[in-house]
């Protein structure tokens, strides 16, 4: 059997309404306190589309995801972001990475490697029956 890596990418965010966990499998999200956005963020201090996360192809035919502050538009947020403790525009996510949107409003991006089986399928009498018989009962 080959077995291969899948990188699988999440994001825990914190605002004031506590902390949750998107996974993220789509090539675009809107992030921003409107509710019309993907990634809805609760903070007076967030933008109402606040940051745009794309999925990019590298050369290597796996996907990353860049943040870019603003929305698809060109519009930038009112006050930026923070990645890693810097104000950027825009960032290509790695593992770990901490993204500020504003006061209580946070997130941190995870890239997970799980392992995949593929080109197999699996044996339909790889199993295992045990019969009531094949066992001895012990009496007192």
């Amino acid at each position: 059997m080959s077995s291969d890596s899948k990188l699988t990418s999440i994001l825990i965010v914190e605002d004031s309404q506590g902390r949750r966990e998107i996974a993220l499998d789509s090539s675009v999200y809107s992030i921003g306190r409107d509710p019309k956005c993907d990634i809805r963020l609760a903070s007076q201090f967030v933008s109402r589309h606040h940051a745009t996360l794309v999925q990019l192809p590298r050369d290597n035919q796996s996907d990353y995801y860049r943040i870019v502050d603003g929305n698809l538009k060109g519009k930038p947020s009112a006050n930026g972001m923070l990645i890693n403790g810097d104000k950027l525009q825009a960032h290509d996510l790695i593992n770990e990475d901490e993204i500020v949107f504003g006061p209580q409003a946070r997130a941190i991006f995870y890239q997970l490697e799980r392992d995949t089986f593929s080109g197999v399928a699996p044996d339909e009498f790889d199993i295992t029956l045990i019969s009531p018989n094949m066992v001895d009962e012990e009496t007192d």
